[in-house]
């Protein structure tokens, strides 16, 4: 067994000892997520779902709810915590905003490309983080995936971070998306993925942060003047469980559930790992003014972010021993 698959097991196996004593029983699960059906993490949902089904001999089943239909993912965390939503593949965003200490993932430039960050995720470090979410969240986590790294999609014309100041720019509302957008003058927007292709065409919005699948598979390109390939921040994913459901579930079947999950989430690195060249190049190819940029872009937003979130997460140093010690 791998590092990961170790700290994986022990952690689960420390969550089953703390809710002890339930009986093994049948369940009809509910997963929600706000990735629409052909994305990476709905697809991953669905095959949880197949697996967990097969391997529990029917017992269990999954029904997932891509595309916000449980609501938003405040509303889905909150859903959770009552138990009356039971599944969840959220991302760190809005864990983040609920525990600081996650707010690290979100360091700009922590990861070097797309194959670091996965590195950064499955780390012991990254992993032993997820202990925390039962007391701080009501949530169990399982393991992490992730999107693509963050790029930016204008409307008009952009050369420098300058000409950022003041645009309206559609982001995931989640504080270190907020402080990072801040720091460069711009208008952060918080605003739902079914709203964004919309709002870009319409001009509701000036500019999107978003990764490379979305920006391809949406066509979020057909209303954009630049795109900035910055790379500037991981975009983690998480596999949660409602702490109360869990509860009610014996130690075989959180057993069971816990690698499956863990397994599933874990696969949508490596999907993004072996797609995200080949979407950036077909974003390219739209010939749109393509810009390849790099921490210097920013000017003094990184340092101003630094700044901030050395004093909200604990866990930002070390990420960034992390980070450095898997770098290629």
């Amino acid at each position: 067994m791998n590092t990961l698959g170790k700290t994986l097991g022990g952690a689960l196996l420390a969550l089953s000892a703390a809710f002890s004593g339930a009986m093994a029983s049948a369940n009809e699960f509910r997963l929600g997520l706000i990735t629409p059906p052909p994305h990476i993490w709905t697809r991953a949902a669905e095959a949880f779902g197949a697996d967990l089904a097969a391997q529990s001999g029917g017992r269990h089943s999954v029904t997932v709810f891509p595309a916000q239909q449980l609501g938003n993912e405040a509303e889905m965390l909150q859903q959770l915590q009552t138990g009356a939503l039971d599944m969840a593949f959220m991302t760190v965003a809005e864990v983040s905003n609920r525990a600081p200490d996650f707010g690290a993932f979100y360091a700009p430039f922590l990861a070097n490309d797309i194959s670091h960050a996965g590195r950064i995720l499955r780390s012991d470090t990254a992993v032993g983080m997820l202990a925390q979410l039962p007391a701080e969240v009501g949530v169990v986590g399982v393991g992490y995936g992730m999107a693509g790294l963050r790029q930016i999609v204008t409307r008009g014309d952009v050369t420098s971070a300058a000409d950022l100041a003041g645009l309206k720019i559609r982001i995931t509302p989640f504080e270190p998306n907020l402080d990072f957008y801040r720091a460069l003058g711009a208008a952060p927007t918080p605003m739902p993925l079914p709203d964004v292709y919309d709002a870009l065409a319409n001009g509701q919005v000036d500019a999107i942060d978003m990764d490379a699948e979305l920006i391809w598979l949406l066509h979020y390109y057909d209303h954009a003047d630049t795109i900035i390939q910055s790379n500037h921040m991981m975009f983690p994913m998480v596999g949660l469980v409602s702490a109360r459901v869990w509860a009610t579930l014996s130690e075989e079947d959180r057993a069971m559930i816990g690698t499956l999950m863990a397994q599933h989430v874990d696969s949508t690195i490596d999907s993004y790992i072996g797609h995200e060249q080949g979407w950036l190049d077909q974003i390219e190819g739209t010939g749109k003014t393509y810009l390849r940029v790099g921490p210097e872009f920013f000017g003094d937003a990184v340092a101003q972010w630094n700044a901030i979130w050395e004093t909200r997460s604990s866990m930002l140093g070390a990420l960034r021993e992390v980070a450095a010690a898997t770098a290629e």
